[in-house]
């Protein structure tokens, strides 16, 4: 029996119905009601094909919908297609009277609520997984602090972590004949380093001394999930400057390398957020690089320090007398129009905001008692290990606001990632050189009113 064509065919005749049930509804303005009652056609169904057409008619409908009936849609789905209590109570009785398996299994099919099959079954349409993962992208914009589609995100975050999982992933080098239509998405999603033009992009993907890796999942295509930068160096890098100026090569030969630092890592898909992908992309990446450059010695970051000066504006920059008066006043140059490029000013600043970077990415905590910092806490989660802290790391606009300038190298030693991530998830344990703790000891003291030296 021939499979391709009896496929074919089936994919035919659901894409057949899909479009005349698009064009039978073209002249209805959609709202909530009719995805609402959509949804219930495709969970009442029980075809294949008819749920395929099913699910395309109702991801249609949702593509209409303005603002407003998707927020009314998500309050229809949390409240008239969440799990039946009375199916739940009958169940867990059984259950509590019997402990058989089979009542277990009962009252563990009657707890998932009905969005969660709703969601299976409208990914059985042609290119439904990215139509969820922009649907999930409309939640996360009309989430509150009310938590009234709290449990909408929770079930998405379930399925997605089990189709994203990584045996899906395709890891995909990026280079310059990689097809435009990637191209320019790789553009539009970086996050880090803002990518100007195409000569920018061809320079970042330049052989001599860059890669560029991406994760891809067969379901959604040529979308890429999250892509790493990488700068083949001699030694580790400290600032990001000269990684990014078109005109410089800072090698021409990739085997000339010892190291490989990873610069900008970007996620590119909204609707994804909190499945993680990051972990995975670095540590097959370094394989890879690993097998092409078996001369390579070092992994590390060069990474920014995103909220650090929100964060010492708030604590240290006012007159709080947290620090001594010499201190105090040093801080108080960050104010002025390009304090890095005077010599005796950054010097000064150096001397008290290198010290207390250190502290804030050691000891500052969130309220779960992991770093403050969410770049320290997704690498050192990875298995990094904090091992230095750059002055004048990054003197764009941006790095000067957001970071003092600062930059953070992380380093990902092969023999110790699988330590350093089990003491960070059983204990918080931040892995640090000595440099950084000595960094975090000259805090302590000048935090105490004591001689640093």
């Amino acid at each position: 029996m021939n499979m391709s064509f009896l496929q074919e065919l089936f994919n035919n005749i659901t894409q057949r119905d899909a479009l005349l049930r698009r064009r039978n509804s073209e002249d209805v303005t959609p709202d909530h009601a009719h995805m609402a009652n959509a949804c219930q056609a495709l969970l009442e169904s029980d075809g294949e094909a008819s749920s395929i057409a099913l699910a395309s008619r109702a991801l249609s409908l949702y593509a209409r919908l303005d603002d407003e009936q998707k927020r009314r849609f998500f309050e229809r789905l949390a409240q008239e297609f969440t799990a039946d209590p009375e199916q739940i109570d009958t169940a867990y009785a059984a259950y509590h009277e019997t402990r058989d398996i089979r009542h277990l299994q009962t009252l563990f099919n009657v707890c998932e609520p009905r969005r969660q099959e709703l969601l299976r079954r409208l990914n059985l349409a042609s290119g439904g997984t990215y139509e969820l993962v922009r649907m999930r992208e409309d939640l996360l914009r009309m989430m509150d602090d009310s938590g009234d589609l709290d449990a909408i995100n929770a079930d998405f975050i379930h399925l997605f972590g089990s189709w994203f999982n990584r045996g899906f992933l395709v890891l995909k080098r990026i280079d310059w004949n990689t097809p435009a239509s990637i191209l320019e998405k790789i553009i539009r999603y970086e996050a880090v380093h803002e990518i100007h033009d195409w000569n920018d992009l061809r320079r970042r993907l330049d052989a001599r001394d860059r890669r560029c890796f991406a994760f891809f999942h067969p379901a959604i295509g040529d979308e890429p999930l999250i892509f790493v930068e990488v700068a083949l160096h001699k030694g580790l890098p400290k600032q990001i400057q000269p990684i990014l100026e078109g005109h410089r090569h800072d090698l021409d030969d990739p085997l000339s390398a010892d190291t490989a630092a990873f610069f900008g890592i970007s996620n590119c898909q909204t609707g994804l957020r909190g499945i993680s992908f990051g972990n995975f992309l670095i540590k097959q990446v370094v394989q890879e690089l690993k097998q092409e450059l078996p001369q390579l010695r070092h992994f590390v970051t060069l990474s920014p320090v995103p909220g650090f000066r929100q964060w010492l504006e708030q604590h240290y920059v006012e007159e709080t007398g947290k620090l001594p008066d010499d201190a105090q006043q040093a801080l108080s140059l960050l104010d002025t129009p390009d304090w890095h490029e005077t010599p005796e000013q950054e010097e000064r600043l150096k001397a008290v905001v290198k010290p207390l970077a250190a502290h804030y990415l050691l000891h500052e905590k969130n309220r779960r008692g992991l770093p403050l910092n969410p770049v320290a806490r997704f690498h050192l989660g990875n298995g990094a290990s904090l091992h230095r802290v750059n002055w004048l790391g990054d003197v764009s606009r941006k790095g000067l606001k957001q970071s003092a300038g600062l930059m953070v190298n992380y380093l990902y030693a092969l023999d110790d990632i699988e330590r350093n991530h089990e003491n960070y998830i059983a204990n918080a344990t931040v892995a640090c050189s000595s440099e950084v703790r000595d960094l975090g000891r000259r805090a302590r003291k000048m935090t105490k009113g004591e001689t640093v030296k």
